[in-house]
């Protein structure tokens, strides 16, 4: 009972101190009469909590101010570069990468084209890239908090082992997680490059403020991510969202590129142009893609009954030709047909979502740290 007791005024004064510092992110810049009237909280307490976040540098006061009259007051915003979050996207070809701080703010972008498809090379290729994003940001290296990358592959969330992975030769059954915490000397996260670009249309994308949804990714494989209630539903094992599985006993149900290119003889880009062009073959087979994006998408709508379903990829990227005749299908199949956007980040989408992943654990950690 007397450790309960001791241990209440330290869980109120952390209370309050997140309270204050989320309502200074959300209304910066902002003074400490608006801080108590937006919080709730009471002056005398607010001044105690801008007290210990100013002295752990996560606040600090600035000279700009809100519109209106300010009477002399003294404002206040959240330190950005209080940390910063290092975002990968590996793929086949490339790494992608992305420096951005606590606001959310992309301080520097880069990409590295890898010479063979390989989990070594990628490894060299990110140790490259980490200290030219910093430099190019102007950015203490120390300040990298956590470093969260998408990789191709069913990430097991007990072991941090790479599964299913068909794209980068040497990935599937590595402890990559633990081999780039050792190259980079930092906190590193892998997460599922789909459920990544997912994240990242919930953050800054045609998703945002969307609760269910799913993203279908359409490129040289296909692939989901889940989100249920807000949050990302990873399943298990970490392998919600496979959707190459859902309908394997089906053949003739793929619309991946290499599926295409079989169908049409020919580079899927060139038959989605002919398709433009109107010509009657490329046009066919763009309806039996449409086709077969539906038989993937039904099973999610009718299970999880989302009101969105985004399309990303090489693939999913064409929707002038693939949203019409999906939602004509979905139409006829099901009683509540969700709603269909395309990707609004393109390429960006899972660097966007490693960085949303990346704020987020960052944001908790300098919180965590601030004593």
């Amino acid at each position: 009972m007397p450790s309960e007791r001791r241990a209440t005024p330290t869980l109120l004064r952390d209370l309050n101190e997140r309270t204050v510092l989320d309502t200074i992110r959300s209304g910066a810049p902002i003074s400490r009469a608006e801080i108590a009237r937006r919080s709730g909280i009471s002056k005398p307490t607010v001044s105690l909590a801008l007290q210990s976040l100013l002295q752990a540098e996560l606040v600090r006061e600035t000279a700009e101010r809100p519109d209106g009259p300010g009477y002399g007051a003294v404002y206040f915003e959240p330190v950005a570069e209080a940390a910063v979050v290092l975002g990968l996207d590996l793929g086949a070809r490339f790494v992608r990468g992305a420096l951005c701080d606590l606001a959310g703010e992309v301080r520097a972008r880069q990409d590295v084209e890898l010479q063979a498809a390989e989990a070594a090379e990628a490894i060299e290729a990110i140790e490259r890239l980490c200290p030219s994003l910093t430099e190019a940001a102007g950015l203490d290296p120390a300040r990298i908090d956590t470093v969260v990358v998408g990789v191709p592959g069913v990430v097991e969330r007990r072991t941090g082992v790479l599964r299913v992975v068909e794209n980068v030769a040497g990935l599937d059954g590595r402890p990559f997680e633990s081999e780039l915490e050792s190259a980079l000397g930092l906190t590193v996260r892998l997460e599922n490059d789909t459920n990544l670009a997912a994240l990242g249309e919930q953050w800054q994308g045609v998703a945002h403020g969307v609760d269910d949804f799913v993203f279908l990714s359409i490129g040289t494989g296909m692939g989901a991510g889940v989100v249920l209630g807000g949050e990302l539903h990873r399943g298990r094992h970490g392998a919600a969202g496979e959707a190459d599985f859902a309908l394997i006993a089906f053949e003739d149900v793929d619309p991946s590129a290499p599926q295409v290119t079989e169908l049409a003889g020919g580079d899927p880009r060139a038959v989605f142009g002919a398709a433009r062009e109107g010509d009657k073959a490329a046009k066919a087979v763009v309806a039996e893609v449409a086709r077969r994006i539906a038989l993937h998408v039904a099973p999610f709508a009718a299970v999880a009954d989302v009101e969105l379903v985004v399309l990303g990829g090489g693939i999913g990227a064409n929707g002038d030709l693939l949203l019409d005749p999906i939602g004509r299908q979905l139409a006829e199949w099901l009683p509540f047909p969700p709603r269909l956007e395309v990707s609004t980040l393109g390429e960006a989408a899972v660097l966007t979502g490693a960085l949303a992943v990346g704020v987020e654990a960052a944001r908790e950690n300098v919180f965590s740290r601030r004593g």
